[in-house]
């Protein structure tokens, strides 16, 4: 996630960065170095802003499982945790999924390819 990106999460979920601040558990301070480019976005931090967003978003709408969408075999999806913890539409959140056979491990791996993935871009278009 880059500051753009960032910054524009935070205004479309017209939160102040102070508020910003307290949902992520972070000081203001570091709000606004991420914004300004003067600080790393860490993982855990991606990770909470785009889960926020994913949950706003889906109080609009119900999408379709991502073993649907991607019609992947059974054997497949009964390994995957996104199946076990029934959160098809949050897969991209849940490390250690199987996506594309093989088993998802880092955030950074996983999220190239969720960016390009029908999944996440149904909840998380990009910006």
């Amino acid at each position: 996630m880059d500051k753009r990106e960032f910054s524009q999460i935070r205004d479309h979920l017209k939160k102040t960065q102070e508020q910003m601040a307290r949902l992520l558990g972070v000081s203001p301070k570091a709000v606004q170095s991420f914004e300004q480019g003067w600080r790393h976005i860490p993982i855990h931090v991606e990770r909470q802003v785009l889960f926020l967003l994913a949950m706003e978003r889906s109080q609009h709408r119900r999408n379709k499982p991502c073993w649907v969408m991607r019609k992947c075999p059974t054997e497949k999806t009964r390994n995957c945790p996104a199946w076990e913890f029934q959160s098809g539409d949050f897969c991209w959140f849940i490390n250690g999924t199987v996506c594309q056979g093989e088993v998802q491990e880092s955030w950074q791996k996983k999220m190239q390819m969720c960016r390009e993935c029908q999944v996440f871009r149904a909840v998380l278009p990009p910006y």
